[in-house]
Parts: C-alpha cells; structure tokens; sequence
C-alpha cells in the first residue's frame, strides 16, 4: 500500500503492522526536547506520576532559552530548576552563551535526522520537518509521559502536498512561501494534517530556508510540516549527525488529502498583518504603514542566512530615527558566525540592537516587548494579539529583508525601494 513521508515515518516508529489516517498510535520518540518553560511544568507531572528517571538520557535535551536571560527571580528559578533537572539526570543541556534557541540548537548540534521523531514542549517543534523529521509539539504532561516512557499518544495526520515550483525572484525568502502556503489553507485548513514540501522549488531552498518553511507550518494548524531528505540535507548533515540515517520520501501513488501549488516566479514578498498569520498580502499592498520597532530573529529567521540580507539592507544605512531595531542571531553558532563575517559591526553602526540568542520578545518574554499602540514589523512567527507585549499593539509578520527595509524607513516599504 503506498504510503506518505509521514505514514511511513510514523508506522517505523510503532508496533502497529498497518495504519490508517484517524488511528490513534503510540509512537516511539528518537529525541525529547523541553525549555525553561516547558521543562520545569513536565518535571512536576513526572513528580505526580512517580517516576524518577527519563527513558533514555542520551535522548533527552534541554535547552534554556525563553527567558534567557532571566527578566526577574521568576524566570531565574525556572532556569535554576532546569539546569539542577538535567544535571540530576544526565541528558543535554544548553546553558546560557552555550546554545541558542532550542530548535536551532538540535538542528545544528546533529541531533535531528530524516525519518527520526521529535517531540519538543514547543509548538514549533515542527521546525524539524526542514530536515525531514517528523517533529511535533506537545503540552507539559504529555512531554512528562515521554521523557518517562519515550513514548506519546499521535493521530495518524493527512498530508497536504505542497508543490513548489518556479525560481525565488529578489527579495523573496522561505517566510514568503510559507506566508503563501497560510493564505490558502487558513490558520486551521492543515489541522490534523502534514505539510509537505515537494518540488524544484522546494529542492532548491536551503536548510537555512527550509527552516523557515516548517516552522510555520503550525500555524496552519498542522502537526507537522516536513521536506524530503535530499542531497542538500545530506550535505548539511555530513559530519553533523548523530545518528545513522536513510532519506524517507512518500511512495508514488500515495493519497493526499489536498494539493497546493505555490509558483515562485509570480511570488512577491509578503506580510502578514494583525492580527493572524493568515491575514496575509503583498508589502507592495500595504507599504506606508508607521512602525516603532523591527525585530530580526526567531527559532525560523534567526540563521546566518537571515543576518546576510537584513546586513545588505543596514550597510551603510542607519536606522530610522523613529524605530527600535532588534536583531537575535539564533544561536552561538550564528552569532559567531555573524561576528567573523562582520555582520555585527553592520548592525551596530547601524544602530540596532545586538541580543543573545533567546526566544525573548517573540513570544512577549522579554527583550523587546511591546506597548500600547505600537506597531512592530517581526520576522517572528505569531502575530496574535498580545503575543508581543500589549494587547493593544500590532504585530506585522515578514522576511529579514522587509524588515530591515522598515527598520531604515520607518514604515512598510519595499526592500527595492531602499536598495
């Protein structure tokens, strides 16, 4: 029986001799992943359910990065707790100036391979599918069950093949075709369903891009959006993985639930507006609009490859004098790398802000929060209201191009129109 990428994914990993989209399985996990958030409320479910140790140390991963660092003695203690947990246990951990934001880290750090399931206390676990993982996120107890068990409850998803095809014109990133991929399906049109990526267009992108792409898949309402491993993610991996692995793709005639096709050589950068993801339109649609801060970064858009183009904006520009400009390489590895190819000193001459690498202002932590009446342009993932700060502020999501455009002007505009 032909199958999807995320069926066979899926039935490798439990001990069902056949599965059917809607069956409810319990799938084995090859990586557990939790924050300073996530991880302190799962320990005390652990606590409650007796259990003293993880399923495996080797596969468990800890990462500080939410209120990195700490904002007040709140966050402090949750990043005490989590560091005091995996040290008790011995599973991995990323400190402070030792890692970065949580899915970067495990991508770059070899952990994440094609065919593996990862579960993370993240929604954006999905992040994962750039390197054709199936990765998913899951609430704080069900995060518990799996760092005991190493295993989780999963609904066999549909899958929505995406089919990219075209060549990326100037300024058009891996934020725009997902924006793209949103304004089709809705916040919801993906729910219990995967996102697939497939294509020359998508054969194309980077891994740096083809993180951007799945990180939002959650934002159409899908468990997962996943890319079928190919020569560039074995480049990408060579010397980098951890383990073993062999490219998983879908079987020829294998049914899904939908098609979408996304043409790249008719594709312009786009913005989502407030306040969802899916309010999306063209920035040439809607240039003129004030902004008061620009933030540059993510778990999606804080790669090197994100530094590059918001740096070719800032080079030998300045600011806007009516704009707070944050820029958050996502992880020390990025901002290394940032720093030797003289990125930094672009931004700081520039006058943006530099941070360490943090989830921070993203989902309103910290770092960049919003007030009242504040309009942001983010290369962020939500856009909800509140999701930044105020209730009452407005969050513009786009590419690191658009933003550093914004950032100089001190509205929406066209990158063309500053470079």
């Amino acid at each position: 029986m032909p199958r999807t990428l995320a069926e066979k994914i899926l039935l490798a990993h439990c001990d069902a001799d056949d599965i059917a989209i809607g069956d409810l399985i319990m799938v084995r996990c090859d990586i557990v992943m939790a924050n300073d958030v996530s991880g302190p409320v799962a320990f005390r479910a652990m606590a409650e359910m007796g259990i003293e140790k993880v399923f495996d140390p080797d596969k468990v991963i800890m990462v500080a990065d939410h209120f990195m660092p700490a904002k007040d003695a709140v966050s402090a203690a949750q990043q005490r707790r989590l560091k005091e947990w995996s040290q008790a246990h011995g599973v991995h951990f990323y400190d402070q100036g030792r890692g970065g934001i949580e899915h970067t880290v495990m991508v770059e750090e070899g952990f994440v391979v094609p065919g593996a399931v990862v579960v993370g206390g993240d929604s954006h676990t999905c992040t994962h599918g750039a390197l054709g993982a199936f990765g998913t996120g899951l609430g704080s107890t069900d995060i518990a069950a799996a760092l005991a068990f190493g295993e989780f409850w999963q609904g066999v998803p549909a899958t929505i093949l995406v089919n990219i095809t075209g060549e990326k014109r100037r300024f058009v990133t891996g934020k725009d075709i997902i924006l793209a991929v949103i304004a089709q399906t809705g916040v919801a049109g993906g729910t219990d369903k995967v996102l697939e990526f497939v294509g020359p267009g998508a054969e194309a992108l980077s891994i740096d891009e083809r993180l951007a792409v799945a990180n939002m898949a959650v934002e159409a309402g899908s468990e997962t959006g996943i890319f079928p491993a190919d020569e560039t993610t074995r480049a990408y991996l060579e010397g980098r993985a951890r383990t073993a692995w062999e490219p998983v793709r879908s079987d020829p005639g294998a049914e899904f639930a939908q098609t979408i096709q996304i043409d790249l050589d008719g594709l312009d950068p786009l913005i989502a507006m407030p306040h969802l993801p899916g309010n999306v339109e063209r920035v040439a649609d809607v240039t003129g609009k004030k902004i008061d801060q620009v933030y540059i970064g993510n778990c999606g858009n804080g790669t090197i490859t994100d530094l590059r183009q918001a740096a070719e904006i800032f080079r030998g520009r300045t600011v806007h004098r009516d704009v707070r400009a944050i820029i958050v390489p996502a992880s020390q590895r990025v901002y290394r790398q940032a720093l030797d190819e003289g990125l930094l000193g672009v931004f700081v001459d520039a006058g943006l802000i530099v941070s360490t690498p943090t989830c921070g202002a993203c989902f309103g932590g910290g770092n960049g929060v919003l007030a009242a009446g504040e309009a942001a342009l983010t290369t962020t993932n939500r856009n909800f209201k509140g999701r930044m700060g105020s209730g009452e502020a407005e969050v513009h999501l786009a590419n690191a191009w658009v933003a550093a455009a914004a950032a100089v002007a001190g509205e929406i505009v066209n990158p063309a129109d500053v470079l």
